[in-house]
C-alpha cells in the first residue's frame, strides 16, 4: 500500500484501538499485570506496627531514633509481542483476516501497556525471524509498530514458533510479560516454550478463521495451503471428510493448549469477525482474581 493509505489505516486502528485500551482494558490491565519486584522508595521514622525488619540501622545510629526503609512496587513491566506473521496470517472468509484481527490485539495491548507505563516490544516471524523492535515507551514508538504490522511483508512463508521462542529466550533476559499470537498451524515447540515460562509471563493468543473450524457445504472446492502453495480439491458435502476436517483442528487446538496448560501458561482463543473485547475482558478479570 502507498504511504498515504498506509498513513489512513493506522490512524483508524489508532482510534479504534487506543479507545477500548483507554475505557476498558486501562484498570483491567494494571490489574492483571502487577509488578513483581519491590523496590527501594524512602525512609521514614518507625511508627507502631512496622515491621522491625524493614528498621534502617545505620540512620537510626545516627540519629537516635528508629527509622524503616519503605519499599514500593515496581511498576514499569516489559511487555513482548511474539507476532507470527506468515503467509496463513493473511487467510480470512469474512470483511476481516487473521492478519487484520492480530494487528488489532497487538494495538489494543500495547496502548494498554504504555498507558501502564510499560515498554513494549515486537518480534515478527514465519520459519525465521523476520523483524525485532526493540522495547520502548511512548505513542509514536506503538504507531510504528502498527506500521510495521500493516506494511511488513514475510520474506519466508512458513511458521516456526520454536525459532521464535529460541530467538525470545536467546535476546530477553529481563522478565516480562510476552503475549505469543500465532494460528499455531505447528506443533513441538514445547522445549523452547517451557524454558520462556521460567523466566517470563507467557500468554498464548490463538487466532483463527471459522473456515478453519468448520467447512460450508458448497460442493467441490478447491483449497491451497498458504505456506506450501500446495492445491487440492475437496467436497465439502462428503460427511465424512467434514467430520474428518473439523476433528483435524479440534485436535490441533487441544494439542496446544494442552502445551500451555501443561508448562502452566495463559491460552486466549480469539476467532476472526467476532469481537475479542469480551474475550480479553474475562482473561484480564481472571488474571486479577
Amino acid at each position: 500500500m502507498d504511504a498515504q493509505e498506509l498513513l489512513q489505516k493506522v490512524r483508524r486502528i489508532e482510534i479504534k484501538t487506543k479507545g477500548i485500551s483507554k475505557h476498558l482494558f486501562s484498570g483491567e490491565y494494571h490489574s492483571a499485570f502487577k509488578g513483581k519486584g519491590m523496590s527501594f522508595s524512602e525512609v521514614r521514622a518507625y511508627q507502631f506496627g512496622d515491621d522491625v525488619r524493614n528498621i534502617d540501622w545505620n540512620v537510626t545510629a545516627r540519629t537516635n531514633d528508629p527509622f524503616v526503609k519503605v519499599f514500593e512496587e515496581e511498576r514499569e513491566l516489559t511487555v513482548m509481542l511474539l507476532i507470527d506473521i506468515s503467509a496463513s496470517s493473511f487467510f480470512g472468509s469474512g470483511t476481516q483476516n487473521k492478519r487484520d484481527l492480530i494487528t488489532e490485539l497487538a494495538a489494543v495491548l500495547s496502548f494498554s501497556a504504555i498507558q501502564n507505563n510499560d515498554k513494549v516490544g515486537v518480534i515478527f516471524f514465519s520459519s525465521e525471524i523476520e523483524r525485532f523492535i526493540p522495547p520502548k515507551k511512548g505513542k509514536q514508538h506503538i504507531l510504528m509498530i502498527i506500521r510495521e504490522l500493516l506494511n511488513i511483508q514475510p520474506v519466508h512463508k512458513g511458521t516456526n514458533i520454536s525459532v521464535a521462542l529460541e530467538y525470545f529466550n536467546n535476546l530477553v533476559k529481563k522478565r516480562s510479560i510476552s503475549f505469543l499470537i500465532s494460528d499455531f498451524m505447528v506443533d513441538d515447540f514445547e522445549t523452547p516454550l517451557r524454558i520462556a515460562k521460567k523466566r517470563h509471563d507467557i500468554i498464548g493468543i490463538h487466532i483463527f478463521d471459522k473456515l478453519e473450524k468448520e467447512l460450508p457445504k458448497v460442493g467441490l472446492i478447491p483449497i491451497k495451503d498458504p505456506e506450501t502453495n500446495q492445491r487440492i480439491w475437496i467436497d465439502t458435502n462428503d460427511k465424512a471428510f467434514s467430520q474428518k476436517y473439523q476433528r483435524i483442528f479440534n485436535n490441533r487446538k487441544e494439542s496446544v493448549r494442552q502445551t500451555f496448560n501443561k508448562i502452566g501458561a495463559s491460552w486466549i482463543d480469539v476467532q476472526t469477525e467476532e469481537s475479542y473485547i469480551k474475550t480479553l475482558l474475562e482473561f484480564f478479570k481472571k488474571r486479577a482474581s
